[in-house]
């Protein structure tokens, strides 16, 4: 069996920033789905279950309530190895092309008071397992760290 795209990243030099991972044609569109990784694989510790869920619930009802963004938002949602999220969207784009999107973005995560929408027991399949400081602190951290200094190398997958 044939190895996906995403493993096939040199994750030993892969650095927090954003990707590009993959476009998809659907019909007359293109999907691309970016990788929004807040965490150096193997090298930091992942995210908190709690915070990345949390995370989730605010980055995708700020990309959905986007006023420029919105209609090409598809889906926004948590990698498995806890190590950032992907986002999907409507449109043949760069990474830099979502820069200043991703600033919002995590600005508005890490400036978040009050109660996490979706974060019911209605509403989610795991409401209790939210932790809104430590989305708010690790949201900041990627913020100034990450996104208001980018660098090429932020924006390029290294190669093996």
């Amino acid at each position: 069996m044939e190895k996906i795209a995403s493993f096939t990243i040199d994750h030993d030099n892969l650095l927090r920033g954003i990707y590009v991972s993959r476009k998809d044609r659907i019909g007359d569109d293109t999907v691309t789905t970016f990788d929004i990784r807040m965490k150096e694989p193997n090298r930091e510790p992942a995210l908190h279950q709690g915070a990345i869920h949390t995370i989730e619930h605010l980055a995708a009802t700020y990309l959905r309530n986007d006023p420029e963004w919105k209609d090409r938002i598809v889906y926004w949602g948590p990698m498995g190895c806890l190590t950032g999220n992907y986002l999907l969207m409507r449109g043949d784009l760069e990474s830099r092309d979502i820069v200043d999107l991703m600033r919002h973005t995590f600005r508005f995560v890490a400036d978040f008071d009050g109660d996490i929408p979706g974060a019911a027991p209605n509403d989610c399949g795991n409401y209790l397992l939210h932790d809104l400081p430590m989305a708010k602190w690790e949201s900041k951290k990627y913020l100034e760290e990450v996104l208001e200094c980018i660098k090429d190398e932020n924006l390029t997958y290294p190669t093996k």
